[in-house]
């Protein structure tokens, strides 16, 4: 199930991309799970995904919790905590 990521903000720059097209293993079935997988993949990754707190998610363009099914997901959207003023 290839899946297009993409990141925002400090997570881009940790990662060093602002997007990639992923294709997980079977067993990642949440976003929390995909992030703990893209956290193995390299330096960059383990570091901008190591604090959960800190990250927010989007799959499809809609806000989702990090416990949330991929299944079927096109685009998941990888962010910090939006604040305006």
């Amino acid at each position: 199930m290839a899946i297009d990521l993409l990141y925002f903000a400090w997570v881009r720059e940790a990662v060093g991309k602002d997007g990639e097209r992923v294709d997980p293993p079977a067993d990642v079935a949440t976003v929390g799970d995909l992030l703990d997988w893209l956290a193995e993949q390299g330096d960059g990754y383990a570091d901008a995904f190591v604090d959960r707190a800190r990250l927010r998610a989007a799959i499809d363009q809609a806000f989702v919790a990090l416990d949330a099914g991929i299944a079927g997901a096109r685009e998941i959207a990888i962010f910090p905590p939006v604040t305006g003023g």
